[in-house]
């Protein structure tokens, strides 16, 4: 029996990456009178890596090794990224909507019983700036930032969130948006729902219960990439239910 829903963030609960951490890391960089800019498709290929200071370093090895081979280049990473949550935080007071039916489902879920849980690497500080104070409040237990040793695809954050929910990943059912997350999610053992946006739109999400665009709204329907919608147009608790049960069943 379905009884808890594990959520990703960025990406999934909104479209964080293209409206909010890329402008961020951006005038992080300018800030600290850096020539680097983060066009769309230098991001999409920076988002393989996982984690804010991980994927810096990334970018350095590849397009800045001088950087790395200054004194204390370990120091000026985790500067460059405590500028970029800031900037990312002042976006987020000014509006970053939730994508479509995000509220909604959470709403329906809170009030139907089942437990909510996070499970991100992106760290608390951007969680609570991202969503309004009455949403964050309905998830129970929030893993994120560097709570895990290992980041997505690692499933370190999952069996974190796991471990304290107190329940087995057959009980849960994942909601992700990119390859790295399901990957980690099904390491973990948990069916997984994915919600694609424009950058995981083309990623491999074999072993997924389905994959959808958005959950959808009422006046607003959700289109199905992979996964029968069983008559549906949006995503409620019922159909979450039916996936779940045909994933556990399968398995």
């Amino acid at each position: 029996m379905l009884q808890a829903l594990i959520f990703d963030v960025d990406g999934t609960l909104a479209d964080t990456e293209r409206d909010g951490h890329r402008p961020a890391f951006n005038a992080a960089f300018a800030e600290a009178g850096l020539a680097w800019r983060w066009d769309e498709a230098l991001y999409g290929e920076l988002l393989a890596v996982a984690g804010g200071k991980e994927r810096i370093r990334f970018f350095c090895e590849r397009h800045a090794p001088e950087f790395l081979r200054q004194r204390d280049a370990e120091a000026h990473i985790r500067d460059l990224h405590a500028a970029k949550t800031r900037h990312y935080v002042a976006l987020c007071a000014r509006g970053i909507p939730l994508r479509p039916g995000v509220g909604r489902l959470l709403r329906e879920a809170n009030a139907a019983g089942l437990r909510l849980a996070i499970a991100t690497t992106t760290t608390a500080e951007n969680v609570a700036a991202l969503l309004p104070a009455d949403l964050l409040a309905l998830f129970e237990i929030v893993g994120a930032g560097d709570t895990a040793a290992k980041k997505k695809p690692a499933p370190d954050i999952y069996l974190w969130v796991l471990a304290r929910l107190g329940l087995p990943p057959t009980a849960c059912l994942a909601i992700e948006d990119s390859a790295n997350g399901l990957a980690a999610s099904l390491a973990a053992g948990l069916p997984t729902l994915i919600t694609t946006n424009e950058t995981t739109r083309d990623h491999d999400f074999a072993g997924a219960v389905a994959v959808l665009s958005d959950l959808g709204e009422p006046r607003q329907p959700c289109l199905a990439r992979r996964g029968a919608l069983h008559g549906k147009t949006f995503i409620d608790l019922d159909l979450l239910r039916i996936w779940h049960r045909n994933a556990i069943s399968s398995s």
